[in-house]
């Protein structure tokens, strides 16, 4: 489970703390209604949003755990007076953790985890290790997937590793919306894994590393070789990463690729809304 996700060790930690929650937004606000926070006497968990509004916030809610209060409230303009310039008005709850809200919280955020969609990394190598290690700063479940298990063996610790002599099966087996991110040692190997990828018409993303020639020549064995379409192949992203940075630093390259996946798995759920609102409005 990654960071974003590991409440039980900030419980564990952190027996005696407060949920900060947005209770209420009007105008413009660094977060939405629903967003919360935890904070202890030492440590805190997950952001509202940050800036000064935070910093209140923390403050209000350590003054309850040394006032011996149990719930609280209060309403922050967002103006000059304190500091910011959003212009809005948040309302803020503040509830002491006691059994059954931390069994709602942990509930939630493993619910959440679970419903995380599924980014595929094909290959353990520098970026590849790097994407992966990116990518557990991110509302996503990485998987690292690879044919030799002296590479995974370096992979970061958050991350989920998969090592099997056939990663094209994991293609196959990967749940809807997933994103696919070939960077693997073999040529050969990238092209069938990108064109079982490119079979998943319900793919988010799907990415292989390599210059425009390498997309040529995996463009010209794709359409003669394996059957492909023109509108199929279009949906390959190669290169990676595509910006005006030429710097091909592993961490520069990941976090140009990161941005990307982020960006197309915005996009589906973006689709799936305003299908769901057609839907309603039919």
């Amino acid at each position: 489970m990654s960071a974003f996700t590991d409440i039980r060790a900030f419980l564990r930690d952190n027996p005696d703390a407060v949920k900060v929650e947005v209770t209420a937004v009007d105008g413009s606000t660094p977060r939405e209604q629903g967003a919360w926070m935890l904070v202890s006497p030492t440590a805190l968990f997950l952001t509202i949003g940050g800036g000064q509004l935070e910093y209140m916030a923390i403050d209000h809610a350590r003054g309850m755990m040394r006032d011996g209060k149990e719930a609280d409230g209060i309403s922050i303009p967002l103006g000059p007076e304190i500091g910011q310039c959003c212009g809005g008005r948040v309302g803020l709850g503040f509830h002491r953790l006691d059994e059954a809200l931390i069994e709602d919280l942990v509930r939630e955020l493993d619910q959440q985890f679970a419903e995380q969609p599924h980014v595929y990394l094909f290959g353990a190598g520098h970026v590849g290790s790097a994407l992966a290690r990116t990518l557990t700063l991110l509302p996503v479940r990485t998987v690292l997937v690879d044919t030799r298990a002296d590479e995974l063996e370096h992979a970061p610790v958050e991350v989920e590793t998969c090592l099997t002599a056939v990663p094209e099966s994991i293609v196959r087996e990967a749940p809807p919306g997933s994103a696919f991110v070939v960077l693997t040692h073999d040529h050969s190997l990238d092209f069938l894994i990108v064109s079982e990828a490119l079979g998943r018409a319900d793919a988010a993303y799907v990415g292989m590393i390599g210059s425009k020639s390498k997309r040529a020549t995996f463009k010209s064995w794709y359409l003669k070789q394996d059957g492909g379409s023109e509108p199929v192949f279009d949906r390959l992203i190669c290169p990676i990463g595509k910006g005006d940075l030429k710097d091909k630093r592993p961490a520069v390259i990941a976090s140009l690729v990161a941005a990307e996946i982020i960006e197309a798995l915005g996009n589906i759920d973006t689709k799936s809304e305003s299908a769901e609102e057609a839907a309603t409005a039919g």
